[in-house]
This record gives structure tokens, sequence and C-alpha cells, in this order.
């Protein structure tokens, strides 16, 4: 349905009531994933997003979930309207995940649901979610592997299913996709839990229609016409914060010129040159210079990078108002063909979702001159058992993902973070109780690591310790940066403290590490270092130890750095399940 224009300008108490109604149906849509789901990825670790989008596919409003979702989104929602175009009913409803296809990465399923006019029978907006599910098949538990060198080990791809047809759910369809097709590939195995995700994806099904039924409320309440003019006001607000954003950074900054280049811990650059034109208020970001496509998988598609720079443009915005596409208006991006940037169809991509997204946010932070580089990693955690044994059998299984904080970057006038999930991840880490009662883990330290962070005149925040005992034999993955190269300090500030994963590994008579002449008891366990990327099958009673980087310093530290740092740290919060569940109850 195409949108008209409005001739008028908005009311600015209608421009505030709408962009606030389009976000709680967002807002909505969330509480409904979070109490139908059952997986601990969705319902404890909340990564997840809802958003709400316009009949051309662009971003209208979310609540604040997962940036690298939200930027990503809109390339889904319309990879799906030019390949369907007007085949859609009331009724239908499409899953895909293929990062060709408007994807992140596979774990990574978006649920996609026209809403359509009860008059005209057009479609007036799209409601979606997008959720990570902790196993979606592949060469590993968890789907999450360190070491794919292609999207074939990584899980199923869907480019697009239509998982409910004129109101039917295709179960069928599903299983085919999530456990036969991933399965067909030397090495991989299908979905290892496939209840689990089929109800979570039946959970994501629910918020969509929820925000279905909330939209047409909005409709009734002040009829279509209303709400699509206020639909696009919003997105033009969004529109001029930006370009006021950019006229103010040439005048703060006193050239129209900025650029950065970080690394990644393997030595790829990521190079961006941006050109600002005060006149227009616009900006042309361009990453020539960024090294080529890379044979691990920390890969990033097209829409990634789009997710990664709308986030900061957002970021950087000094005003209240709903992340949409409306943000990018005035931004052209460029990106070098065959680079990592803009990979191959069959490229590993699953690092580059979480991994190489946080560089490019560093970057792009870097060039805009606007803080200290925060820990530039999400620390992806797995493990799980099942799949294809040596002889090629599929054995039943299960899969835990989880994603571990570290510190945010200092900037001018503030102190970094400690402990906090960074930039484009706003996940939750799992619960110690939780986690211990599903999984067979013990969780041994969980807690700040301190002298992580960068010193200057505004410090970094510190990174975090957690430890893992497993309780029976299990195959285990560690996918993370800022192994090699520390996060920068910015205006002479210093960087922070490098991320380390170590095994400490039982010594066993079956695997040689025990000479004859002397006892287990004699030598303790070994430490063992094992990269930033690594998986490794570990026994009863080893444990991982995994420390996280911090944030780097912004000014230098004899500028006048604050006598004591418990100034900027926020009281502690009982937050998670738990500490929601007790609220609740205190709330009757």
């Amino acid at each position: 349905m195409a949108i008209t224009k409005p001739s008028s300008g908005p009311d600015p108490i209608l421009l505030t009531l709408f962009a606030n109604r389009f976000m709680s149906v967002a807002e909505a849509m969330g509480r409904s994933l979070q109490q139908t789901s059952i997986s601990t990825n969705i319902k404890e670790r909340l990564d997840f997003s809802c958003a709400l989008f316009a009949p051309d596919g662009d971003l209208v409003a979310n609540a604040p979930f997962i940036p690298i979702h939200l930027g990503s989104m809109s390339f889904a929602v319309k990879y799906q309207m030019k390949l369907h175009g007007k085949e859609l009913k009331d009724g239908d409803v499409l899953m895909t995940n293929s990062p060709h296809a408007g994807g992140s990465h596979l774990p990574d399923i978006t649920i996609i649901t026209p809403v359509f006019d009860k008059g005209t029978n057009e479609i007036i907006f799209f409601t979606a979610s997008r959720g990570h599910h902790a196993d979606i098949g592949g060469i590993l538990p968890g789907s999450m592997p360190p070491t794919s060198v292609n999207i074939f080990e990584e899980g199923a791809e869907i480019v697009s299913l239509k998982i409910v047809d004129g109101g039917i759910f295709d179960k069928k369809g599903l299983y085919e996709y999530m456990v036969e097709k991933p399965a067909q590939y030397p090495g991989s195995s299908g979905c290892r839990n496939i209840k689990d995700v089929e109800s979570d994806l039946k959970a994501q099904i629910a918020a969509n229609h929820k925000g279905v039924q909330l939209i047409r409320a909005i409709v009734d309440d002040y009829s279509l016409e209303t709400v699509q003019e206020y639909m696009y006001h919003i997105r033009t607000n969004a529109e001029n914060s930006v370009r006021s954003l950019l006229r103010d950074v040439v005048k703060q900054s006193g050239t129209n010129s900025l650029s950065a280049v970080d690394y990644l811990d393997d030595g790829t650059p990521i190079q961006l040159k941006v050109e600002i034109n005060e006149e227009e208020g616009s900006a042309v970001l361009d990453f020539e210079g960024t090294g080529c496509e890379v044979r691990g998988n920390l890969n990033a598609p097209i829409s990634v990078v789009h997710s990664a720079v709308i986030y900061c443009m957002r970021a950087m915005l000094n005003v209240d108002i709903p992340l949409n596409a409306g943000c990018l208006v005035p931004i052209e991006i460029k990106i070098p063909k065959k680079s990592l940037l803009s990979p191959s169809r069959t490229a590993a991509v699953c690092g580059g979702n979480v991994l190489t997204s946080q560089r490019i946010v560093d970057v792009v932070l870097k060039a805009f001159h606007a803080c200290a580089a925060s820990q530039g990693c999400t620390n992806n955690l797995t493990f799980g058992t099942g799949g294809k044994d040596k002889n090629g059998v599929a054995i039943a299984g299960w899969g835990y993902y989880e994603t571990i904080a570290g510190g945010s970057g200092g900037g001018s006038g503030w102190h970094g973070t400690s402990g906090v999930h960074t930039h484009i991840t706003n996940t939750r880490i799992g619960d110690v109780e939780i986690l211990e009662r599903r999984y067979p883990v013990l969780i041994h330290r969980f807690g700040l690591r301190p002298g992580s962070a960068g010193k200057g005149k505004w410090n970094g925040g510190d990174g975090v310790i957690r430890e893992f005992e497993f309780m029976q034999g299990m195959q285990v993955s560690i996918l993370s940066e800022r192994r090699t190269r520390t996060p920068y300090g910015m205006a002479g500030g210093e960087p922070a403290m490098m991320g380390r994963n170590t095994w400490i590994k039982q010594r066993r008579p079956e695997d040689g590490d025990i000479p004859e002449e002397t006892s287990e008891e004699d030598l303790g366990p070994r430490h063992i270092n094992i990269g930033g990327k690594a998986t490794v099958f570990m026994g009863k009673g080893d444990r991982l130890l995994i420390e996280t980087p911090g944030g780097g310093g912004w000014g230098r530290p004899d500028e006048g750095q604050l006598e004591t740092t418990d100034e900027y740290k926020h009281p502690w919060e009982a937050r998670g399940s738990f500490a929601e569940r007790a609220a609740a109850q205190a709330g009757f």
C-alpha cells in the first residue's frame, strides 16, 4: 500500500503520542514472547527483538531490544515482500533466517506477519520478531561453531518458509527445513532439540499476532490515514535529528572529513572514511580499505553493517526518539564488494553478527570521536551434546548458548560501565540458578574482573570473570575477540586488558597427561589457554575460565581523575527472572 506524504506539519502532542503507541505495540509483543517461550535463551536471556514495519518494509518503531536485530530486520521484511509480492493473504506468516535474505546469522530466526486492512484487504503494516534459537543444527551443539568455514556447517538456512498458510501451521515443512536438510551436509546434524525450537517459534507467531491486534486497535481509534500520516512524521523526525547531529559534528570537529580503522584479532582491517555534507546534513560512510572475505566465520552480511551504523547514529543522538528507518535517510553506506562486509552467498557468518558488528560500532564511534572502545566482543559460549557420531549416526542431544558481558568505554564526561553487554547485544546473561538447574554445569565464579578497565580522566568499565565446571563430558565452544588486541583508549586514555579463555583440565590416565612416576594429586589440573576461537571436548570435572575484556579509558589519567570510582557505579539491583517474579508478586 502506498504511503502518501502529509502536506502539513505534525501536531507535537500527537507526534509524541503515536511514537509511544507504536513503541508500546513492540513492547507488548516482547512481553508476550517472553511469557510464552520456553527456552533459556529467549525466556531468560531475552535474546529476541520485536518491531513494527511500514507497508514498504521500513522500520517504524521498536522497543529497546537487540540493536543488531532491529536494523537488519527491515532487510528481511523487504526481501519477503519482493519474493511473495501480492500472494500474501490474511492468516499467512513467513519464516526466514538466511543472511542472503536479510538475516544476521542462522540462529536468529525471523517471523514476519502482514497486517491487512479490513476494508481494502491491503497490507498496512508488518509485525516481526527475531529470536536467537540455541540449536538449529550444524557441526556443533549450539550452532555457533568457532571453526565453521561455510554456512552449511552452521545449521539450517531458510530463505523463505510460509510457516503458517492461511492459519494452518506447517509442522511438516518446519521439520524438513530444521532437521532433515541440515543433516544432509557431511558432518552436520539437524536441529538437536526441535521441540523447543518449534515451541519458541509458535511463541514468536503469537507475539506477532498480538502486535496485529494492537495495530488494528490503533487504526480503529484514529483512522488509517492519521496513523500512517504520523508514521511518516516519526520517520521524518528521526531523519531531521540525524541531519542536525551531522551538522553539529562538523562544527565541533572543525572538519567534514572523518576516518578510523581498527583490526580484528586475525589482523583483518575494518576501515572507514566519513564525508559529511554540512549544508544538507548528510554523510557518506565508505568502508573502502576493509579486508577481504575471511575463511572463518567473521564475515558480516550487509544487513548487519547497516544495523551497526543505524545503532551508532541513534546512540549519538541526544533526543528521545524511536529507532527507525529515518535515522539512515541522510546516510549513504558504501561497502566494497568481496570484502568481509559483503561476503559471498556460502561464506560462514555466525561470528560476523556478534563479533565483527562490535568492531564496526567501535570504528564508527572512533571516527566520530564519541567514546573509547568497549570490550568489542560478546564472548559467545556454547556447549551441549548430540549430533552425528564418527559413524554418521544422529544422536539426540541439546545445546546451550550465552553471551558474556564486559566493560564499556569511557567518554568525555562519563566513566564506562563494568560488567555490561555493550552496544549491539543488549541481552542478559543466563541466571546462575536457572543454568545450574537445567544443565549439567556449576558456576564457580561470576563477578567483575578488577583492573581490566583502561585508566583515564574517565575510566573504562571492568570486564567479568565467569568460571564453569562441567558435570559430564560435553562439547564446549568459545567464539570471542579482543584476545590479541586491546580495546583502545581515546584522547590519551589507556587501553583496557584483553580477554582470555582458559581450560582447567583434569589429568586423566586415558589422556596420557599423568606420568607413570607421579599421581594426579601431585600434579593438579592443567591450565591451557585455548585462544579466542576454539571447540574442546571437556570431560567431567573440567572447568572453563572466561575473563572478558574491559573498556578503554578517555583522556589522560593525569588530567584530573576522580578520587574514587565508586561515585559513578550504579547501586546493585537484583535482576533476572527471579527478581522479576518477586517484583510481580510484590505488586499484588
